[in-house]
């Protein structure tokens, strides 16, 4: 059986695009639920983005699921002011399985801990520059 070679081209280039149209969907949702954190956390805190997330992290008054989206958007910002919060709560002990409304997750914060401390997080120039 001979396959056209224009058909496998027209194949590959439909996958290309629906590959960079994923991308560029999920980046954007990314980018968008940072926004909301961002936006949550300065709305009762002082300070740029960053400033008002680890505030927020910081402040045992907010519920642990609130919290662990901070600690989220914080990884997903990079910026290195974050380390000291993030490193306050990080105990290296990540269990099997752990609910994000009882406790501070320490999966979450080692992912934190990474892009923070530089780490390569392949979504972010799409959205980042916009927060």
């Amino acid at each position: 059986m001979k396959i056209n070679k224009n058909i496998i081209i027209y194949v590959i280039a439909i996958g290309i695009g629906i590959f960079f149209f994923l991308f560029i969907s999920s980046s954007t949702l990314i980018g968008n639920s940072v926004e909301q954190k961002c936006e949550i956390a300065q709305a009762k805190y002082e300070g740029d983005c960053v400033e008002a997330l680890i505030l927020f992290v910081d402040d045992d008054e907010n519920g642990y699921e609130e919290r662990n989206s901070a600690i989220w958007a914080l990884g997903q910002l990079g910026d290195e002011r974050a380390m000291d919060v993030l490193n306050k709560y990080y105990t290296g002990d990540i269990p099997d399985r752990e609910p994000l409304e009882e406790g501070i997750s320490q999966y979450e914060l080692k992912k934190a801990i990474n892009l923070a401390g530089g780490g390569f997080n392949i979504t972010a120039f799409i959205w980042r520059s916009r927060i």
